[in-house]
């Protein structure tokens, strides 16, 4: 039972796992709470009252995390709220002295397709290049983005806008590569085989 919680707060909140510090797998996991309740029968767990998890560099902060787990042993997570009504996320990045932050009202995670969900006054930043909007989506294998602005809340306001900052790399560093979901695939083809069809 604490196992599969803390198996799944890890998934849920390595949000990044390809940007994600490798060595945090095998630390131990931390839980702060002021309530903790597990329905095994339902599959739910659920953390209320300043939340706080810890696994190696990874560190989120919420009032509420609610964990449900699928008939196929995939989970999906939440974390609601937190100071300022924001919850919050932090990790380092592997391989480099920078980390990945984030925060929004609402963060979700699905351990299947491995897609973080910021909504509401959504933040990230990776190193030095951040994103902001009302929401984001992010694919941590393929480690691509999508930002929307939502909209505008004030009728007579300036319509919303989505806001990047994107540091320019250095010409001598090598881009990271993102982490895979397994081995590589390599193809061969089978002995025998030729490219001329045969004829009758």
């Amino acid at each position: 039972m604490n196992l599969r919680l803390a198996t799944l707060t890890l998934c849920l909140f390595a949000a990044s796992s390809a940007f994600a510090e490798k060595a945090d797998r095998d630390k131990p996991m931390q839980l702060e709470a002021n309530r903790i309740s597990i329905d095994d029968a339902k599959k739910i767990q659920i953390l209320e009252g300043d939340v706080v998890i810890i696994k190696g560099t990874m560190i989120l902060k919420a009032d509420r995390v609610v964990i449900t787990e699928d008939q196929y042993g995939f989970q999906k997570g939440a974390a609601f709220g937190g100071k300022n009504g924001l919850a919050r996320f932090r990790q380092k990045r592997e391989g480099r002295d920078e980390f990945t932050d984030g925060e929004a009202e609402r963060i979700e995670y699905n351990t299947n397709s491995e897609i973080a969900e910021f909504f509401h006054r959504a933040w990230v930043k990776s190193g030095e290049d951040q994103v902001r909007g009302d929401y984001i989506w992010y694919d941590a294998v393929s480690e691509k983005y999508l930002v929307t602005a939502g909209e505008t809340r004030d009728p007579k306001g300036p319509p919303a806008r989505v806001r990047a900052v994107i540091q320019q790399k250095s010409k001598g560093s090598q881009p990271m590569q993102p982490a895979g979901r397994g081995e590589r695939l390599e193809l061969k083809g089978a002995g025998g085989l030729t490219d001329t069809p045969a004829r009758e």
